[in-house]
């Protein structure tokens, strides 16, 4: 499988609980992280529910 790479852009400061919960579940918490993950439906749904907080980077 491919693997991309996901860069937090936006904080969870004043954001619901839900959204909070993907941005761990994905790996981040922190402003400006990068984490690689595999590129598989499930994650590609966790980035369109986040499209305003992080962004896939080459």
């Amino acid at each position: 499988m491919a693997k991309i790479k996901i860069q937090q852009i936006g904080s969870p400061i004043r954001r619901p609980e839900s959204q909070k919960k993907i941005l761990i579940g994905l790996g981040l918490g922190k402003m400006h992280r990068i984490v690689e993950r595999e590129d598989t439906a499930e994650v590609r749904g966790a980035i369109a529910k986040l499209p305003h907080m992080v962004k896939i980077v080459d």
